[in-house]
């Protein structure tokens, strides 16, 4: 079984909370990350001067932000697959944090 390795290439901020991510394969998906923003790690991305930071890692080659969040490049790269899970997860953050 092959298992394929997704990079980031490019990101670009293109409304609030929504991310343009291309992708080394040449692909791009358009993410609203919004919905997943909950909890500790991706709660302090609501404000959107630290969203704003989103680098791409130079060893990994994916998503990154000053304090630690991260995202799984696999994950973004299938991100119409994994959204609504993410955000069923975000919500259960949200209560335990609470």
């Amino acid at each position: 079984m092959t298992h394929l390795i997704y990079q980031v290439r490019a990101v670009e901020v293109v409304e609030p909370y929504t991310l343009r991510v291309q992708f080394t394969d040449a692909t791009e998906q358009i993410i609203n990350l919004k919905p997943v923003l909950a909890g500790e790690l991706y709660g302090p991305l609501l404000d959107l001067q630290l969203f704003n930071q989103v680098a791409i890692d130079a060893e990994v080659k994916t998503l990154v932000w000053p304090n630690g969040a991260d995202f799984d490049p696999a994950t973004l790269h299938d991100w119409p697959k994994y959204k609504e899970a993410f955000a069923a997860r975000a919500r259960e953050w949200e209560r335990v944090s609470a």
